[in-house]
């Protein structure tokens, strides 16, 4: 049989199966996700029943841990009598005043470093050392420096925020592919806007996971702050309710921080949806 005669032999074969063969579909996590999200909350939710149980049975005394439903209460008449609520405007105004400023010199910071080699040289080991630093210990010194007002407490918060938005962004910069830089310099764009266009879209990706981080490391940092020498906010809550063994009160302020936290999460996570949505768009192609 010759070349010619098999390839019409093949178009016939195809011409008499009109209708192509459907492809097995693939069920992605994310189709499964919805219904079986229920199951994320089996043991969380055991947990909390085993500890009702043990409270209830007096196997965990009040004086150690409140039950839940004690937490719950106490939860309600803090925010009733207005006590959780100003607390939770309080530590939210640290935490965004010493995020503001650690975010600008953190983010400048690694712009400094990362785009020269004098750059690098000047602010990178300045910033290692500092990072090696137990940044808790310096509260004495903060103390003595700026007294015991909101300054150390919003200062400490921007210390602990500088790090890793400065680590991840000084990465990010160092991570951005050559190829395009010269691409740049066959268009003929400047410093600036080389900056502008591809520098920072493509370190954007590595600013956004420091940033998720660094959201973490300013609530862990604002709870130590607000232990020392404070008169309002979570951590004053929870400092004055362990003088009198009120665990209820002190679970509900670690419960506040946690769903804080959370919630800043999931706003970064947000901001990184949208604003990465070009990379979505390139890996689906």
């Amino acid at each position: 049989m010759s070349v010619v005669e098999l390839r019409s032999e093949l178009r016939g074969a195809v011409r008499a199966d009109p209708q192509p063969r459907p492809r097995p579909q693939l069920r992605s996590a994310g189709a499964r996700g919805p219904r079986r999200g229920w199951h994320r909350w089996v043991s969380p939710l055991a947990v909390v029943l085993l500890w009702q149980l043990a409270s209830a049975l007096g196997l965990l005394p009040a004086r150690l841990l409140a039950a839940p439903s004690q937490i719950a209460v106490t939860a309600l008449d803090l925010v009733r009598s207005g006590t959780l609520p100003t607390a939770i405007a309080v530590s939210l105004e640290r935490v965004l005043l010493g995020f503001a400023a650690g975010a600008v010199a953190g983010v400048g910071l690694a712009l400094v470093a990362g785009l020269s080699r004098p750059g690098e040289n000047a602010v990178d080991p300045l910033m290692q050392m500092l990072r090696a630093l137990p940044f808790f210990g310096l509260i004495p010194l903060f103390i003595l420096w700026f007294g015991i007002g909101e300054t150390p407490k919003v200062l400490l918060v921007a210390l602990a925020v500088s790090f890793p938005l400065y680590l991840n962004t000084f990465a990010g910069i160092r991570g951005v592919d050559g190829k395009l830089a010269e691409v740049a310099r066959t268009l003929r764009l400047g410093r600036t806007a080389l900056v502008r266009h591809i520098v920072l879209p493509g370190a954007l990706p590595q600013t956004l996971v420091g940033l998720r981080q660094s959201l973490g490391v300013a609530w862990l940092a604002l709870i130590v702050a607000e232990q020392v020498n404070a008169d309002a906010g979570l951590g004053y809550m929870i400092n004055d309710a362990r003088e009198f063994l009120r665990t209820d009160v002190i679970v509900v302020g670690l419960l506040v921080y946690s769903a804080l936290g959370l919630l800043t999460d999931a706003l970064v996570r947000l901001l990184e949806r949208r604003a990465l949505v070009w990379r979505r768009e390139f890996l689906s192609r």
